[in-house]
């Protein structure tokens, strides 16, 4: 009997995925009609199918950003013989290797985070059940939890706070959940799973691992680590039931001196472990207050006093106006009737309008990265100078421009320049204003603009223009099969560049090598179809958006494909009847070998 062997660089991507998919939508289906005997023989099958390894270990290996970071054996960065062997011994055995402690600094704080680093072969592992997981919860999650979730994020979560605020100004317990991922309870989270013996044993075995840290290890009696593939999955089936929770307590409509007032259910709308209550009545409010701490007890959590806080849209409460979340400042200003429509006896003026913007903090945080940047290339180039700023200027405009940032886009501008001033003041102390304004913004169609004597240019934060953020849909997710929508949300995309943006347009969401649609979560690469070294323009007409990995296989099958004739006849390779499975000897970070 032989045996055929695939090569890494020639998987055929386009049926691996969709094989998986297929399997991944009827677990989605299943869920949602409720018939868990067929959620689980599928989840069965999809572990245990050789495409589904194949993925897993294609997303941590050659897609995840993190793939050269290493956990306590120190393996990483695999090369294709050794992705290709991990395949072949990934298998459904509760036995986890102790995760490595990562201390990374939080934004705006003197705080740090940590961080715990599976070794390779657990992340591989973790990925294969996520991918059978998330399809079976994606169907029961709430409809206004946002956070890890595929097919949504941060700006769909502030869509929702301006829908749910725009008519109405409303009191919001805006509240955080104190080290989420280091207190959830092991035990009720894993009830809540109510999962097959194989997956519990498994995840329980991760959660259970304990944490390396100098050498020396640590026990995991509670908590998921952070850095793991499926904790925020399990963080988000841990948090999951508190809006249902909390809405459960409360009437739908509530009479109040004679008058019925409907919708008395309060919103909650959350992003892993920040979450917000919205309400008209203060008391409601307080009550769900208590209704909240009295949940998380039974996951083992609590809320942090410190960043929990009650205050109004509109009207001081407690010191404060409006409130921030996700770095926007979110609030509602008094304005005269003509700023809010001309109102009729169905519709009066409203007398406020909701304004969505950048934070104060977000917008300090930027700036104190862009001077940081500016010191960083005191003796560089001015075009190294701008590439770098390029980078973290259109990064966080394309975050913040779903919001009404012009204001603050102009203010920012005005700021930057300041700074660049005092970069070309500091290596040009001898020369005359007049000199440097020359040199650095030298005279075109406006004289202010930082750019190179060959026509690199600076970006301009009031450059980016205001764009509305169209919310998802309900309880819309990629597991439902309609890529038309979600191709169509792609191209809408906060943080897809606009070339790449234009390019999905032109290719109706697919990815030119592969022939798949683009799902919330692929990295996208511009491919050009005739290399530049051979000639080829930078045009639209002459470039492509791929997948990372059909990117990275595009000219390894095409070499192939000239050396062989054909496409199919490359996929395979014959070998003796004997083959060697055995755990691969993989290079580690420290110079020496050592078994995955």
């Amino acid at each position: 009997m032989s045996v055929q062997t695939y090569r890494w660089e020639l998987l055929d991507w386009e049926t691996i995925e969709r094989q998986v998919f297929k399997l991944q939508k009827r677990i989605y289906q299943a869920s949602q009609r409720g018939d868990v005997k067929a959620v689980h023989s599928l989840q069965k099958l999809l572990m245990n199918s050789w495409s589904a390894k194949c993925l897993a270990v294609r997303r941590v290996t050659q897609d995840n950003q993190g793939k050269k970071t290493a956990g306590v054996d120190g393996v990483k960065s695999l090369r294709p013989q050794q992705r290709m062997a991990l395949v072949g011994y990934l298998k459904l055995i509760p036995k986890a290797r102790p995760v490595r402690r990562v201390w990374i600094p939080k934004p705006g704080t003197q705080e740090k985070r940590g961080l715990g680093i599976p070794v390779m072969y657990d992340r591989a592992l973790q990925a294969l059940v996520k991918l059978a997981l998330e399809p079976e919860w994606e169907a029961k999650f709430e409809p206004n939890s946002y956070g890890f979730r595929p097919g949504r994020s941060c700006h769909d979560a502030v869509e929702a706070i301006f829908h749910c605020i725009s008519q109405k100004e409303k009191y919001v317990l805006d509240a955080d959940i104190a080290k989420c991922f280091d207190r959830i309870n092991h035990q009720a989270l894993l009830e809540k799973l109510a999962t097959f013996p194989t997956i519990r044993q498994i995840i329980k075995s991760w959660l259970k691992a304990g944490m390396m840290e100098n050498e020396t290890l640590f026990p995991t009696k509670e908590g998921t680590p952070q850095g793991g593939v499926i904790s925020p999955l399990l963080a988000n089936i841990a948090l999951h039931g508190l809006e249902t929770c909390i809405k459960a307590s409360f009437p739908a409509s509530k009479t109040i001196k004679g008058e019925t007032t409907d919708n008395w259910k309060p919103t909650v709308i959350r992003y892993a472990d920040d979450f917000l209550i919205l309400h008209r009545d203060r008391a409601v409010i307080e009550q769900c207050k208590e209704l909240t701490n009295t949940w998380l007890k039974g996951m083992g959590l609590e809320l942090k006093p410190s960043k929990t806080r009650i205050t109004h849209t509109l009207y001081e409460c407690e010191g404060n106006i409006g409130f921030d979340f996700l770095a926007y400042q979110i609030r509602q200003y008094l304005v005269g009737k003509t700023h809010t429509g001309k109102g009729n006896q169905y519709s009066p003026p409203l007398g406020f309008k909701t304004i969505i913007k950048p934070s104060e903090e977000a917008v300090q945080r930027h700036l104190l990265k862009i001077k940081e940047e500016i010191q960083k290339h005191r003796s560089h180039t001015q075009e190294q100078l701008i590439g770098s700023l390029n980078r973290i200027i259109r990064g966080w405009c394309n975050y913040h421009r779903r919001s009404s940032a012009s204001q603050t886009f102009a203010k920012v501008t005005h700021l930057v320049w300041l700074k660049l001033w005092r970069w070309a003041k500091r290596r040009h102390s001898n020369k005359s204003a007049k000199w440097r304004h020359q040199k650095y913004w030298p005279p075109g169609e406006t004289n202010w603009e930082f750019r190179t004597t060959d026509g690199k240019s600076l970006m301009k934060h009031s450059e980016f223009s205001v764009i509305r953020h169209i919310k998802v849909q309900g309880n819309r997710s990629p597991y439902d099969g309609d890529w038309s929508y979600w191709a169509t949300r792609m191209g809408r995309h906060p943080d897809l560049p606009l070339k790449k943006a234009k390019l999905l347009k032109m290719q109706h969401g697919k990815c030119a090598f592969c022939g798949l649609y683009f799902k919330d979560g692929d990295l996208l690469e511009v491919d050009h179809i005739v290399p530049k070294s051979q000639g080829g323009k930078d045009t639209y007409k002459n470039m492509q958006l791929l997948h990372r990995h059909c990117h990275d296989q595009k000219p390894l099958k095409e070499k192939s494909v000239e050396a062989r004739g054909t496409h199919d006849k490359s996929q395979i390779i014959e070998e003796p009847d004997e083959v060697n499975v055995s755990r691969p000897v993989l290079k580690t970070s420290r110079g020496g070998n050592e078994s995955a």
